[in-house]
Order: C-alpha cells, then structure tokens, then sequence
C-alpha cells in the first residue's frame, strides 16, 4: 500500500499512503475501537471540518475554492479500505480518541522523524523474516553504496555518466552484465532498481567489490574518472575472480 515507513501504536501498526496519508482506522483500532467513534464519525463533525478547512488554507494559500487533487491531500476516504488523512489531522483526530493516545502517536511519530533507527529496528522484531531479508538488503546495498559513491565524488568522478560506468564495470565483473542486461535477466522494467532486486548474495558481492574499490582508492590516491575507474575495475575484477574460481573448484569436488 506504501513506500512510507508505517509505526506501530500499541501494537497496532499504523499505515501510510505514498503520499504520507495515515490510515485513521489503523489509529482507531489502536484505540481500542470505540464504537461511535470511527473516522468518519469524527470527519462529520463541526470541528474537524474548521480544521480541515484551516489545514486546507496553509497548504494551498486559498480560503475556499479547493480543487479536488488539494483536498486529497490532506484527506480522503477510500469505500472498502479506510479513511486517510494528514499526519496532523491523525493527531487530532487519536487526541479526539484517547488523549494518552494521542501523546504515544505523536511520540513515535516524531522518533520516526527524527530519523531514529530503534523505530526500524521495534518494526521489524514483528516482522516476517522476509520483511528482514528484505530491510537487511537494502540497508546493506545502501551503506556500501553511498560509501563508494562518496569516494567516487570527492575524487572528482562526475556524478551520471561516469558514475555508471563505474558502477558497471562492477556489475559485470561480479554478476556478468551491466545493469541493463541484469534487469533484462530478471524481467525487471528499464527504470526498475536493480539493487532493490538483488538477493542476499549478489549484494554482498558487490558491496564487496565497492568495499574493495574504495580501499583501493585511498592506498592508490586515485583521483578523476580515469583513475577512479581502474581502480574500481580492478577490485572487481579480483572479487569476481575469487567467486568464480570458488564456484568452479567446488563443482570439480563433486
């Protein structure tokens, strides 16, 4: 339903639209489920509509005269699925529900703001263990990532066109392709992210790789693209070498 990191409240996890919408039923159901008390009960009264309309008029600029897309932006219903609002109108909206309620939401809501990683770690504990795989993926592929990248830039590689072709010359040392012809493998759509589609395995070894490469340019003083890019290559070209003879020796063994 979302790319936005829901919370959980009482254990009752709390989801977000795309657009950062919270779904007021999931703060109802955190509440224990009064009855008489659902979202759109709250949505009909005198006083969540001046809210609505003053929340409308600091994000548009406007009194009145709200198109339809600007009012969706700040809440809507969807028929079978829920009511979601703004974070702000959720936190009005829990207060109207329990006001102990309303001081845990805002709690766990400023923690995730602020960027803090117990809040990642307190989700994922009631996670499958696919959703960690999952998280354990993308925080390592993005760790190793911007570490190379980092490199890449204070070295004086431009960022885009030389920034994939390091990036490449990784890919097909290591996975044997370019990004390209990896995604084609895997069916995956031209503007897809790769990395968020590699398994557990493929990221390590390029992370291992990259890992490598930064080593490699700091030892090396490389700077600029050119030597930047021997130095990725050939760090790749050692991890791709070692899993390649690995793989070979241990098919001979059978």
């Amino acid at each position: 339903m979302t790319d936005v990191p829901d919370f959980i409240v009482r254990n009752q996890t709390v989801r977000f639209t795309t657009d950062g919408l919270a779904r007021l039923n999931d703060v109802w159901a955190a509440a224990g489920a009064p009855k008489n008390r659902l979202p759109a009960d709250w949505m009909r009264l005198p006083t969540t509509n001046r809210l609505v309309n003053a929340l409308l008029e600091k994000s548009t600029g406007k009194s009145h005269n709200w198109t339809d897309s600007e009012v969706r932006s700040v809440h809507y219903v969807k028929h079978g699925i829920g009511t979601f609002a703004d974070i702000r109108l959720a936190l009005a909206y829990a207060e109207y529900l329990d006001a102990k309620l309303a001081l845990e939401v805002r709690e766990v809501f400023l923690r995730y703001k602020a960027g803090d990683p117990l809040i990642a770690d307190e989700v994922l504990s009631r996670a499958t263990a696919e959703a960690n795989e999952w998280v354990a993926r993308r925080a390592m592929g993005r760790v190793v990532r911007n570490q190379f990248t980092n490199e890449l830039h204070t070295r004086g590689v431009s960022q885009g066109r030389e920034y994939a072709i390091c990036t490449n010359v990784t890919y097909e040392r290591v996975l044997g392709g370019p990004a390209k012809a990896l995604k084609a493998a895997k069916r995956l759509p031209a503007k897809a992210n790769l990395r968020d589609n590699l398994n557990v395995r493929e990221l390590a070894f390029i992370a291992a790789a990259e890992a490598l490469s930064v080593e490699r340019m700091e030892e090396e003083d490389s700077h600029g693209f050119v030597q930047c890019h021997a130095a990725t290559n050939a760090s790749a070209t050692v991890i791709g070498r070692a899993i390649a003879a690995d793989r070979l020796a241990r098919k001979k063994a059978k």
